[in-house]
Formats: C-alpha cells, structure tokens, sequence
C-alpha cells in the first residue's frame, strides 16, 4: 500500500512521517512516534482514553485517521506538563485530589478537562461532568475526578481553592 507523507505538530515538535492512508491517528501516536500515554481503550470511540487535543478541539484519536491529522497541531498527556518539567495544574490535581485509581482513563479524562477549562475556566461541577461525560472511568465514582478539574480551575484562575477542596 502506498504510504503518504504527514506534516503535524505533536507537543510543540514539527513531526514529518509517512504513514499508510488505513492507519489511525491513535495507532500512529503509539506506534510511530512511541507516545504511549494515549490508551486505547474500546475501539469503539466510546471510553475516551484515546483523547488528545487536535487543534483545539478534544478528539478521540481512535476516530480518525492519521492523514486526516496533516497540518494540525496535536497534544497528548505527554506534552502537558510545563517546560521546566513541573505538572501542569491537571495532572498535579489529579494527584492531589485522588483523581485516579488504575489510571487508565487519566490521559484521556486529563485533555478533555484541559480542553473543558479552556472552553470554560470557571465550570460548575454540573458544567464538569456534563463536560467530560464522553471519558468513561471504570475505577472511580468521578467526585475525585470533579474535585481534581475544580483543584486545576483554581490554581490556573478559575473557581476559588477553598471551594473546589469541599
């Protein structure tokens, strides 16, 4: 099969491959350029564990095509935390608010709630839940999870620390 030449933005590096036009965006993540945080999950497109944020926008990875990808710019878990290396607000409430148990579903469940907050930086735990209602969890009741997304709402400005630590 014919191979097609992509140009991509993956985590703030230029990314130039060949890619057979079958292969999924997921698949291309994971396999050729080795960035495995994105799981797949249910090959189905209804978990949410293979999320990454594509131009804007939360997609789930297994639902697309790594051609139809060219020209983006893409982020996975591994492109969240800061340049000095320290946690991006997401991740470091997760941690904080027990966000995760297996923590299979975290890369997923972590740039859809970075995509939420930049739709809405200051969500109802209401506005969460309705927001992240495409990632599933299998481990937890997800109250962790909202407290983890109002932790990060918090310290990057949005809702008051007091209020999402209740």
């Amino acid at each position: 099969m014919a191979k097609s030449q992509i140009s991509l933005t993956v985590n703030g590096k230029k990314v130039e491959e060949l890619v057979e036009p079958r292969t999924l965006l997921i698949h291309f993540l994971r396999e050729q350029l080795n960035l495995t945080g994105p799981h797949i999950g249910c090959d189905t497109s209804h978990c949410g564990a293979c999320t990454v944020d594509l131009d804007g926008k939360s997609v789930k990875s297994c639902t697309m095509f790594a051609v139809q990808a060219n020209g983006a710019d893409i982020r996975t878990i591994e492109g969240m935390a800061n340049a000095d290396g320290t946690l991006h607000a997401l991740q470091e409430g997760f941690r904080e608010m027990h966000g995760l148990q297996c923590g299979f579903c975290t890369p997923g469940m972590i740039l859809r709630a970075y995509r939420l907050l930049q739709e809405n930086s200051n969500p109802t735990e209401e506005e969460i839940r309705f927001g992240i209602s495409g990632n599933l969890c299998r481990c937890t009741g997800y109250q962790n999870i909202v407290k983890a997304i109002q932790y990060a709402a918090a310290k990057l400005g949005g809702v008051p620390l007091q209020e999402a630590a209740e």
